[in-house]
């Protein structure tokens, strides 16, 4: 466990699925992710995620769940996922009223430096939804680069949502971790 900026970050636990599930829903999904600017109702509806989905990257020994409270309360997550000489970034959500006040930066620096120190990557990974413009330039001033690299959105299965669209896919964005 460590403090970073009144930060909390701690390894998620079999206890907190419910909690985690809940955030990460309430940040992309229905009505209440319209709070913040990561919403993702617009293109998809259904789940983001589900129970099964979060304890099995709590379960991954190559994974980590980042928990980060503030005050006691749980304000955001992200998956790392150790994948030989890079980490994939995954599973980001804060709490949608607290989008926009800086807390992902602080949170993403802190995870990029945690997978840098737990397994000596070089390098991270994230895929994003490619018609997501606002959230690939938000991670662009983080320093990760569009690769152009594509690959299809998961239609039809259900688990990752009811497309809105059909042109989704993900693109793949790198950052140097040096």
């Amino acid at each position: 466990m460590e403090t970073t900026a009144g930060l909390t970050f701690r390894d998620a636990t079999d206890a907190d699925v419910d909690t985690l599930v809940a955030l990460v829903e309430s940040a992309y999904r229905g009505d209440d992710s319209r709070a913040g600017w990561t919403t993702e109702a617009d293109i998809l509806a259904g789940q983001r995620t589900d129970p099964e989905g979060v304890l099995a990257v709590i379960k991954s020994p190559d994974s980590k769940l980042l928990t980060v409270e503030r005050d006691g309360q749980v304000v955001a997550c992200c998956q790392l996922e150790h994948r030989g000489s890079y980490a994939y970034f995954g599973m980001f959500a804060v709490s949608p009223g607290l989008q926009g006040g800086g807390l992902g930066k602080v949170i993403i620096a802190a995870a990029e430096r945690i997978a840098r120190e737990t397994w000596g990557v070089t390098e991270m990974h994230m895929t994003v939804i490619s018609v997501r413009e606002d959230l690939i330039a938000w991670y662009e001033r983080r320093g990760y680069r569009r690769t152009g690299q594509m690959t299809p959105f998961p239609y039809g299965d259900e688990r990752f949502g009811v497309p809105q669209r059909d042109d989704l896919q993900f693109e793949l964005l790198v950052k140097p971790l040096v």
